[in-house]
């Protein structure tokens, strides 16, 4: 079986083979899932949302460029779906805060509270910060792109999400420990 690398598959979706996207939904949905929970706090939109850029995937597939990383096209893509969705619905909000599950079997009673209470800030926390914050930083964290990625995917210059991500960071860290 021949392996193709996410912009191999990504040109074969461009040129008209549809299958070919089905890997590339296996490899990144649970990350656009995880990527959009974390700004929306809404289990059903962020399903809705990670289907909206796989459809978009497919409507604008022509516009794809091979020179470019699949991945960062798909975050731009993503953070336009997000973009419109946050415009449309500014003022809806969930209650949702857990976005990730933890397997704590091994952890005892009085270690999971405290786990919980720091999630819970640090929650709370990201909630405070601009929409602009959050996204840099669930780009740069919890995604785990490099600086040039989110350069990319933002238009802004590397040395320009290098210092948003600073900033970010450190009001982050200021709220944080104001809850604490």
């Amino acid at each position: 079986m021949e392996k193709f690398n996410d912009e191999q598959l990504m040109q074969k979706v461009k040129n008209g083979d549809l299958d070919s996207l089905a890997p590339l939904f296996e490899k990144y949905h649970v990350r656009l899932y995880n990527f959009f929970l974390r700004l929306t706090q809404n289990k059903d939109l962020s399903g809705d949302l990670t289907q909206n850029v796989f459809r978009r995937i497919i409507s604008y597939r022509e516009s794809y460029n091979e020179d470019w990383k699949f991945k960062s096209w798909m975050y731009q893509i993503a953070r336009n779906v997000h973009l419109k969705n946050y415009q449309e619905n500014k003022f809806l909000r969930s209650d949702y805060q857990e976005t990730e599950e933890l397997n704590n079997d091994s952890k005892s009673a009085l270690e999971e509270m405290e786990m919980e209470t720091r999630k819970s800030n640090l929650y709370e926390a990201l909630n405070q910060l601009s929409p602009e914050q959050r996204e840099i930083i669930e780009l740069s964290r919890f995604q785990g792109l490099k600086y040039q990625e989110i350069s990319e995917i933002t238009g802004n210059s590397v040395t320009a999400i290098k210092v948003k991500v600073h900033r970010a960071m450190h009001k982050l860290r200021e709220l944080y420990f104001e809850l604490v």
